[in-house]
């Protein structure tokens, strides 16, 4: 009888032992949200699709970008003569999002759409058609699925600050997600190292343009150009600015009416009936424009005026010295009424820091192959580059990038040109602080541009789950299996005295 109790018990303390080890560290489900954010620029629109763990850590959701989808067509705004069409263009890249995102968690994944500088020039010209272009919109995102959160313009000062939250997140500028990153005595080194420089933003899109950043001093001269963050447990007082109208699209539309009406400046451009010599433009080529789409939005109204034709014949020149001179008068330089200013009389601080310049800074700057991450590329280099760019003739460069459309190929002697107008001119970057702007396309997976930002910071609105935790707190964890061992212990010693002891003990015993 006793060694069939002491079988038993034996038994049962292993099995304890281990059926308490294995349920404890049986591997924890997954607990994945998430979300999709639709960025509706001036001239395309990008789904992106992200995901965090439900357990937020310092108020903050971990977001990583898992998918991205281009829309085909124009954006939104070029809708604005079919609202009901701007919708439905969506609906592919919805479709793609749907594949991406494990169906049972489609209902709570939300869903939102950002329209940037193309709809708020819309929204000037023509609210009706821009509250169409949206109505349409919401009808297809609510139509997907997903959990529809809201379809809106944002203003330009969103779209520069989250940026740079996408550029200081992805860069691993926050200390606290470095340290999540990071395990062992890496993790240990890094949380005796204070992190707490950031790196500027500097974007560009077809409509408008943002720089933001973390100014070295407090200053109470432009308080509206200041914005305040709470990100990873830590405070943040942002300088930032969005040009409309300086886009590099809308720039160079500016440019164009700029150039028509000094046509009867001697001082001015050449023009010869309908016919403007263009120093932006390859020699060579030729496009011609209609007038009246030429001065439709605010950025050229203004500067309207009435001609004896209704059609604008350009012939390139491709001279870079006359571009960059013709590009900087859009800035106006001419007053200031604060201590220091970028231009058109709008407050700047004292640049700071380290730069990434994304969006079409990237994109122009890739096409030159001046986007070097090891070693920025030196500003002389940059501008010798561009300046021979735009000196090599129309047909050999048709010839040489056959594969590019015609429209973007044409513009990025324009393009590159305004660029280092818009950095120099514009935001005072000089010779010496060249090299601190690194021009982003993606950093690791993820693309540089406001969404992700977004993203991030909408997070904090979405309520956190508990963590998924083992059945079993550590204390008591721990108790069970010292429980179970002493149990286990106890037999096997007791099992030992039974056999080992002399024969009238165990008689005794027994």
């Amino acid at each position: 009888k006793i060694l069939l109790i002491l079988g038993f018990l034996s038994t049962l303390a292993v099995i304890a032992l281990i059926a308490v080890a294995v349920t404890q560290n049986k591997p924890l489900p997954k607990n994945v949200k998430y979300g999709i954010v639709l960025d509706a620029g001036s001239s395309h629109t990008n789904l992106y699709v992200y995901e965090w763990p439900a357990e937020k850590e310092n108020d903050t959701g971990v977001v990583q970008q898992v998918e991205v989808c281009k829309v085909e067509g124009p954006g939104i705004s070029g809708y604005s003569h079919a609202t009901e069409k701007a919708g439905p263009s969506l609906a592919q890249c919805l479709r793609q999002a749907e594949e991406v995102i494990p169906s049972k968690q489609h209902q709570e994944t939300p869903v939102y759409l950002g329209a940037t500088a193309g709809m708020r020039l819309l929204s000037l010209v023509n609210k009706s058609a821009a509250d169409k272009v949206l109505s349409s919109v919401e009808k297809t995102l609510r139509s997907a699925p997903f959990n529809f959160q809201g379809a809106r313009i944002i203003s330009g000062q969103e779209e520069g600050a989250y940026g740079w939250i996408t550029i200081n997140y992805l860069l691993g500028n926050f200390k606290q997600v470095l340290y999540q990153r990071q395990s062992g005595w890496t993790k240990f080194l890094l949380s005796l190292k204070f992190v707490s420089e950031t790196s500027g933003a500097l974007d560009l899109g077809g409509a408008s343009t943002q720089i933001t950043f973390v100014p070295n001093e407090l200053s109470h001269e432009s308080p509206e150009d200041l914005l305040y963050f709470r990100l990873y447990g830590k405070d943040y007082q942002v300088y930032t600015h969005s040009f409309l109208c300086y886009g590099k699209d809308q720039a160079l539309q500016q440019k164009l009416a700029r150039d028509l009406q000094a046509s009867g400046d001697p001082s001015g451009y050449d023009i010869l009936n309908s016919t403007l010599f263009d120093p932006c433009f390859h020699e060579g080529y030729q496009r011609a424009i209609n007038l009246s789409d030429l001065f439709k939005n605010p950025c050229t109204s203004d500067k309207k005026k009435q001609f004896p034709f209704s059609q604008l014949f350009i012939q390139g020149r491709g001279d870079y010295q006359k571009c960059r001179i013709n590009i900087q008068k859009l800035f106006n330089k001419t007053s200031c009424p604060h201590s220091s200013c970028s231009f058109n009389g709008i407050y700047l601080p004292p640049l700071q820091g380290d730069f990434g310049a994304f969006s079409a800074f990237y994109f122009v700057m890739n096409f030159l192959n001046l986007t070097s991450e090891q070693n920025p590329v030196a500003l002389d280099k940059v501008v010798s580059t561009i300046e021979s760019f735009c000196a090599r003739p129309w047909n050999e460069v048709k010839t040489v990038y056959h594969h590019v459309k015609e429209k973007y190929l044409s513009e990025y002697c324009f393009s590159g040109a305004y660029i280092l107008s818009l950095l120099e001119n514009g935001y005072k970057f000089t010779e010496n602080n060249w090299q601190s702007i690194h021009f982003l396309g993606k950093i690791g997976s993820s693309d540089a541009g406001w969404t992700l930002g977004y993203m991030l910071n909408l997070t904090n609105m979405i309520p956190a789950e508990e963590p998924a935790m083992p059945p079993l707190s550590h204390g008591s964890y721990v108790g069970l299996m010292v429980l179970c061992s002493l149990v286990l212990v106890a037999v096997l010693l007791f099992a030992w005295l039974l056999f080992h002891k002399p024969k009238c003990l165990q008689k005794g015993i027994v």
